[in-house]
């Protein structure tokens, strides 16, 4: 068991790096707010996480003026949270 048990919490390291990673990255770009992937990834993101990059995204892209998928109010979807 032991030898299974730690593959198994090397590939959930791994996996949690490569998101987190992936997440970072769509976060701090200059391309584009719309990364499909990267909304995704948002959105599975916890609260406090979801807010700072939403955070993020809203400094690097001033003139978006629809917030990504995740960084919506839920009241009011055209919206970016923190409005």
């Amino acid at each position: 068991m032991g030898g299974s048990m730690r593959f198994a919490v090397i590939l959930l390291a791994a996996l949690t790096l490569a998101g987190g990673g992936r997440w970072y990255a769509y976060v701090t770009n200059d391309h584009s707010p719309y990364d499909e992937v990267g909304t995704a990834l948002n959105g599975y993101m916890p609260g406090p996480l979801r807010d700072w990059g939403c955070g993020r995204l809203r400094a690097s892209f001033p003139g978006a003026n629809v917030p990504p998928l995740g960084c919506q109010r839920p009241d009011q979807p055209g919206l970016w949270l923190g409005i």
